[in-house]
């Protein structure tokens, strides 16, 4: 039994309440877990390009190929098992989602509660450029961005950062500007504490839970634009296929009738996506303190 005297048992007994969030829940939980996995349970190793033959390219579902095991989701264009390609692809997503939006929540929420906090000129100054920036779409941004820096998953991280912190640092300013009048906040600034050990000790804790709903918002967005670059051939290398490279890859044969190199990594991303995002949902509708009055 879980505690819910405590807050995160009483959140907790709140979000099984809906039981969809919790089929989301438990869906997002065995993707990542099955995304871990990968190497373990996967039939073949799709970045083994030595393993791969042509004659088991593009072959439907059910196939038995070269070597020997069936393809369960047939294989795509260069003769690669596409289960195994949708798991390799996931981890991928999940690594980048989690790794991008991590690395974005605290740049923007650190920025956000830094200029809440300083006022003036430090203020004006990080909100100006945060408030441009968010005036462009996200995916020019990471477009422009990954044209510059070229292939590679450090690289795509770097742009999925640079083009969502600024989600992060309005939610964080907006939270923190509201948070500076209270009066814990002034007696902490009254002691002789340093102005970063009550930004980042008693500022930044109480601006979390508006941050926690945007970081699953953007870890689902993270993992989307990942998928639109792949798609465009500026996100990772062939070598490494996304199953925004994989639905690319069989957009051409979906009029030939091998609708299985696009539609089973679609599904695959598809799911993904929606699971975070009903998660997400049901994470901010907890939060909301005007919902629990």
């Amino acid at each position: 039994m879980i505690d819910t005297s405590t807050p995160l048992g009483r959140f907790w007994a709140g979000f099984r309440e809906n039981p969809v969030a919790v089929a989301a829940l438990t869906m997002v939980a065995a993707i990542v877990l099955v995304a871990v996995a990968a190497p373990l349970i996967a039939p073949q190793d799709p970045y083994d390009l030595g393993g791969l033959s042509l004659l088991d390219a593009r072959r439907p579902p059910g196939h038995v190929g070269s070597g020997g095991y069936v393809h369960l989701l047939g294989t795509d264009a260069q003769g690669r098992d596409l289960l195994s390609a949708i798991l390799y692809g996931l981890r991928i997503s999940v690594q980048i989602g989690l790794l991008a939006g991590g690395v974005a929540l605290a740049i923007g929420a650190s920025l956000g509660v830094t200029a809440a906090y300083a006022g003036g000129i430090v203020e004006t100054l990080v909100m100006r450029i945060v408030d441009l920036q968010l005036s462009f779409p996200a995916i020019l941004l990471a477009l422009v961005l990954v044209a510059l820096l070229g292939q590679g998953k450090a690289q795509l991280v770097t742009a999925l950062v640079a083009a969502q912190y600024a989600y992060f640092a309005r939610t964080a300013y907006g939270a923190a500007t509201a948070e500076r009048r209270k009066d814990y906040i002034e007696a902490a600034t009254a002691t002789p504490l340093s102005r970063a050990r009550v930004v980042f000790r008693h500022l930044l804790p109480n601006c979390m839970p508006p941050l926690i709903v945007v970081a699953t918002v953007q870890i689902a967005n993270s993992i989307a634009l990942e998928a639109t670059l792949s798609f465009l051939g500026l996100g990772l290398p062939v070598t490494e296929p996304s199953l925004g490279m994989l639905i690319s890859n069989g957009f051409v044969y979906m009029m030939s009738g091998r609708y299985w190199i696009s539609v089973y990594p679609g599904v695959a991303l598809i799911v993904l996506i929606v699971a975070i995002n009903l998660v997400g949902d049901q994470v901010r509708d907890q939060l909301n303190p005007r919902l629990h009055r």
